[in-house]
């Protein structure tokens, strides 16, 4: 039986993988682009760390981004910039399962890093305002559910649980916002790689903003749509991650 359990959970984790391949693959979004996200692959991704644990989230996230980025290949930057989809994908699962230490860490080391960039002291400091919305409300979160714990019932059904989905989806998502952020000011890949200065730089980060938070929107739609029914259908199947 144990077998039977781990051999349909690989099989999961492939779909998943195969799924996100598919999001990849669906480019030139009609929306205003600016380098995050060229596909619908951020529907897919809070999807995946909801829907998979940590480990088993990341991997199938990563498989299917290499894969769709090698059969529509953008450039090789992006393969660098792309890893924070299976980075976010891993948060969502975090923060589901309730491992909100590990994310308030992430976010406290990734924007203290941007602060104290000084090329970050040029750029509008509203342009990040999705990414600090975020960590607010992981901040709430963290300290609200020190407190009462039991709020967070990821078992239950109905509106709780759509809140839980899109808090997720939303930490998710902006965790993989700010390791595209993390890579392009604090790592410098601005200039070295682009050869941008601040000016294009700040034309960037407004469309940036404006960009993020639609997307962002779309898959928290998408999310608390389709996830409780899937999270059903699993459980249903027997098909929860050892890492729960």
């Amino acid at each position: 039986m144990e077998k039977l359990r781990e051999s349909s959970f690989i099989s999961l984790i492939a779909v998943f993988a195969a799924f996100n391949i598919v999001c990849d693959l669906l480019v030139n979004l009609p929306l205003p682009f600016s380098g995050v996200w060229d596909s619908w692959v951020f529907v897919a991704e809070p999807i995946n760390g909801i829907m998979l644990g940590p480990y088993a989230s990341f991997f199938s996230s990563f498989i299917g981004v290499m894969v769709g980025h090698s059969i529509i290949f953008r450039d090789f930057p992006e393969f660098l910039f792309t890893l924070g989809m299976p980075i976010g994908a891993m948060v969502s699962s975090l923060v589901f399962r309730g491992k909100w230490k590990i994310v308030l860490a992430y976010y406290s080391a990734l924007l203290g890093a941007f602060f104290i960039t000084p090329v970050s002291w040029q750029l509008p400091l509203w342009g990040m305002w999705d990414v600090y919305l975020a960590f607010i409300c992981l901040l709430g979160v963290t300290v609200v559910m020190k407190k009462w714990e039991y709020l967070w019932n990821t078992k239950s059904v109905g509106v709780r649980l759509l809140y839980v989905v899109a808090l997720c989806t939303f930490i998710g998502l902006e965790a993989d916002v700010l390791f595209r952020i993390f890579v392009l000011v604090p790592c410098q890949t601005y200039w070295i790689i682009y050869g941008w200065d601040a000016g294009i730089l700040q034309s960037v980060w407004v469309v940036g903003a404006v960009e993020t938070s639609i997307k962002a929107a779309l898959s928290i739609l998408v999310g608390v749509m389709v996830i409780p029914s899937v999270l059903k259908a699993a459980e249903k199947m027997g098909l929860t991650s050892s890492e729960d």
